[in-house]
């Protein structure tokens, strides 16, 4: 009876991380090459939510620089202030018409900066009024439990807690509806990796979901 005793105790006294996982995510093209670029989010089905501030380890930052937007895909948490510096020889104006953020930061030349508040989840898509081949998101989540593949195709989810979990994955490109997968996943306990791969090879007859 003392062991049992003990033995709950101690399960009580398990610090988060001792309970946790990593995942990771491997997304596939119709053509079973890496895909860049795709949002995966967790939501574990215990409820598990961080005791602090969501906060992620890269800038919430969006440049425009070779006529371009870098990052092409940018994860904040909701309540995330973005810089949009402009590291271009040329004025842009940056705007979104997205539900989940409609703004607009006018003209404004190299080396000057803007910054916008995202204060509800969703996706919201960034272009520019002068120079329409800038395309970049800024994906806002309620989760600490996002990231992005790299070049080869690979999300990491760090410290998940174990169990049951909805896993999302989005990606611009991908001809679903809203643009993403979902699927229930298992995420190991005590310290453990997890492997899922996300196929994006349509059905028979389907239309491709990805190039």
């Amino acid at each position: 009876m003392r062991a049992l005793i003990l033995a709950a105790l101690a399960a009580l006294t398990l610090s988060p991380q001792a309970l946790a996982g990593d995942l990771s995510v491997v997304v596939r093209n119709v053509h079973g090459q890496p895909v860049k670029d795709a949002v995966v989010t967790l939501r574990p089905a215990s409820g598990a939510a961080a005791a602090a501030p969501i906060k992620f380890t890269w800038p919430y930052s969006v440049a425009q620089q070779n006529i371009s937007f870098n990052p092409f895909v940018l994860i904040v948490p909701v309540g995330s202030n973005v810089t949009f510096p402009n590291k271009d020889n040329v004025r842009h104006h940056v705007y979104s018409f997205s539900p989940a953020k409609k703004f607009e930061l006018k003209l404004y030349g190299r080396d000057e900066s803007r910054s916008v508040v995202f204060d509800k989840a969703g996706v919201v898509a960034l272009g520019c009024n002068i120079h329409d081949q800038m395309i970049a998101y800024v994906v806002v989540v309620d989760t600490p439990y996002a990231a992005k593949t790299g070049a080869d195709g690979i999300a990491l989810i760090r410290n998940a807690p174990g169990g049951s979990a909805a896993m999302t994955v989005w990606q611009p490109y991908m001809k679903t509806a809203r643009n993403q997968v979902a699927k229930t996943i298992a995420v190991p306990a005590a310290g453990g990796r997890q492997e899922v791969s996300v196929d994006l090879r349509p059905a028979p007859g389907a239309m491709n979901m990805i190039h």
